[in-house]
């Protein structure tokens, strides 16, 4: 059978494959280990959802972080084979911009427009961690330090915010090579503490299997139209945490060998977390019980910390805890700021963001996204972030999974070589999941969102997403005046 009667155009499919490799600027300097390292603050994730999740689910909230783990792993088998087939493509926002993108003959291209808000979701998905764990930060040291009672939990959340993305801009702007160095050592100080805070009440007797046992549901749980659309929202807010392990794939232009370092580093990454959610939120649950976890909603971690290692043994933890939250937001800004220089790259951002230093670091994006979630810090509970991000973060999925389907069906994209391969008929799982996502999960964290906190972190949410159509119609304009300049002057 000839090329032809496949329907695979492969010179236009060549072409193709010269166009999503050319160079992002960003330079090859790492190697899977050290993508593992950036990546795997994910686990943290969860801090912020566990006293939320319990307060409608109770105990079978553990539940529901299993399914999204397990939901995460059907999604990122499809962004695992994206990565290979586009290993110049920054991880979610690159994939979808290089599948829906045009062939440039358009000065205004619905297809580029949709992969750009797939990538723009993206970043308002991982772009408000910096903010959720800045305030945690801070309600964590005035629970633990007597001496901070006398500060507002804003003020304290601020100066955290400060302190800690002004550090990291200055550690990361040597390269992405120092951004993992300061994992390895994060990491080592945090999933340490965490693991010994999850696993010390099952060594202590403190942990009691019945407070999980007896209270699965809470009592006036109904299987009707109201509650489902509750389970869709906690489903879309926890693949916020639970399937954020895709970022290890972010950095795809990074990697020395993208093809064999990137499905490691993810699917590492994956096995961690499927470990981790499960047991944090049974260690919590099964210790304090549900009424335990509902009188600590934001810092559940402190009361179980105390209960399982004393007051000295908490003390320690804890400090240690806050290094891991500046380890998941490093992980959020990495990941954010790759994004938007994504977005410029590809024309749909424009060029500024896509500005990199000598070392490779897209520093100014970095900039703009500590000062935007400085402004975050003021709404002062990480749900209601949260609730915000989510909603860009299924917009993002659903957009990137339809991507894999694509790139799966059209005969162009489909002629790519793929050295790592989703299992066969992978589309058909991508389009199930894509559309759990778009418009299921959508819908049920809006309404999740009106019930708990009203109508503000959807509207945030959707304001900050129609952002992206003016700054994209500028770029577009930015692109079209830069092209004109460049054509050679007719004689």
């Amino acid at each position: 059978m000839t090329s032809k009667e496949e329907g695979i155009d492969w010179q236009h499919a060549e072409q193709c494959a010269k166009v999503v490799c050319e160079t992002s600027g960003l330079e090859r300097t790492i190697d899977w280990k050290q993508g593992l390292a950036i990546a795997i603050g994910v686990p943290l994730l969860i801090l912020p959802s566990i006293g939320y999740f319990a307060s409608y689910l109770w105990s079978f909230a553990i539940i529901v972080w299993g399914l999204s783990v397990f939901q995460g792993f059907m999604q990122n088998l499809a962004y695992g084979e994206l990565a290979t087939t586009f290993p110049n493509a920054s991880g979610l926002p690159g994939f979808a911009q290089n599948v829906f993108k045009g062939d440039g003959s358009q000065k205004y291209d619905k297809g580029k427009l949709i992969g750009g808000f797939s990538a723009w979701s993206y970043w308002f998905a991982w772009n408000p961690v910096l903010a959720i764990f800045a305030i945690l930060v801070g309600n964590y040291l005035q629970g633990l330090i007597p001496a901070l009672s006398g500060f507002s939990a804003y003020s304290l959340s601020l100066a955290a915010g400060v302190v800690i993305f002004g550090g990291l801009i200055i550690i990361n702007s040597r390269g992405l090579s120092s951004g993992a160095t300061m994992g390895y050592i994060l990491a080592f100080l945090s999933l340490a503490p965490l693991a010994v805070i999850t696993f010390s009440p099952f060594v202590t007797g403190d942990f009691v299997l019945s407070n999980i046992t007896s209270s699965w549901l809470p009592t006036d749980w109904a299987w009707d139209l109201s509650h489902i659309l509750i389970l869709l929202g906690i489903f879309a807010m926890a693949q916020w945490s639970a399937c954020a392990w895709e970022t290890a794939a972010i950095y795809g232009p990074e990697y020395k060998k993208p093809s064999s370092d990137v499905p490691k580093a993810l699917f590492s990454c994956g096995f961690v977390c499927l470990f981790t959610y499960i047991l944090v939120q049974a260690a919590v649950t099964g210790t304090l019980g549900i009424e335990g976890v509902l009188a600590e909603p934001i810092s559940p971690m402190l009361p179980l910390a105390q209960a399982a290692l004393g007051p000295i043994g908490a003390y320690i933890s804890i400090i240690m805890l806050v290094a891991a939250m500046v380890l998941i937001i490093q992980t959020a800004f990495l990941g954010s700021a790759r994004a938007m220089h994504s977005m410029a790259i590809e024309g749909n951002l424009p060029h500024i963001f896509g500005k990199i230093n000598a070392n490779g670091t897209p520093v100014f994006a970095m900039i703009v996204i500590a000062l935007f979630n400085l402004a975050l810090i003021s709404f002062g509970t990480p749900t209601a972030i949260l609730a915000a991000s989510a909603i860009g973060y299924v917009c993002a999925n659903g957009i990137s999974l339809f991507a894999y389907v694509k790139a799966k069906k059209n005969p162009m994209l489909a002629g790519l070589e793929r050295p790592f391969k989703a299992p066969s008929g992978w589309k058909n799982v991508a389009l199930l999941f894509g559309l759990f996502n778009l418009p299921l999960c959508l819908i049920g964290i809006i309404y999740l969102n009106s019930l708990e906190i009203g109508w503000t972190s959807t509207i945030v949410g959707f304001i900050v997403l129609s952002l992206y159509i003016p700054m994209w119609f500028y770029s577009q304009h930015e692109n079209h005046v830069e092209s004109r300049r460049t054509q050679p002057v007719a004689h």
